[in-house]
């Protein structure tokens, strides 16, 4: 069973950000990955998925942004009512690969070496390739990784 928290917090700036402090006993109780903590839960009723940010220090710091100001009706230096719970279902992007890079890897005979780079590294190519909108720079940008995979680059990249 999920287990969720409730607690009061007033709303302060520390450099451009705006955030509040999870109480310790709290964040104690929830499970880090990687440092961060991954909740959803509201502010003033208005609902939010967010990472609990860790501070050298101090308490592990909820960062708010805009959405939540306006959603919840709160402001700066208010105290706002928080229920949070640790979100365990949060899933990996996972981006499809590009025909022409399919392609590309097949005729060049290096798509086991594609398929071979880290889970992480290959999402991170195809999720910039995702967001290239023209053919001419998809072509452009294969055409770079293909190169570093065939001189097996040890951290192949684009752009």
């Amino acid at each position: 069973m999920i287990r969720q928290y409730r607690f009061k917090a007033e709303i302060y700036k520390t450099g451009i950000n705006y955030c509040v402090d999870v109480p310790e006993n709290i964040t104690s109780e929830m499970t880090v990955t990687k440092g961060y903590i991954k909740i959803k839960g509201t502010i003033n009723t208005f609902p939010f998925n967010k990472s609990l940010v860790p501070v050298k220090n101090g308490p592990y710091r909820l960062f708010v942004n805009i959405q939540m100001f306006k959603g919840s009706n709160t402001t700066i230096g208010k105290t706002a009512d928080f229920k949070i719970e640790q979100d365990f279902n949060v899933k990996k992007k996972q981006y499809v690969i590009p025909k022409m890079l399919t392609e590309q890897l097949i005729a060049s005979k290096l798509y086991e070496d594609f398929n071979s780079l880290s889970e992480s590294k290959r999402n991170l190519i195809l999720k910039y390739l995702s967001f290239i909108k023209t053919e001419k720079t998809l072509e452009r940008n294969i055409s770079k990784l293909i190169d570093q995979l065939r001189n097996k680059e040890k951290n192949p990249r684009i752009p």
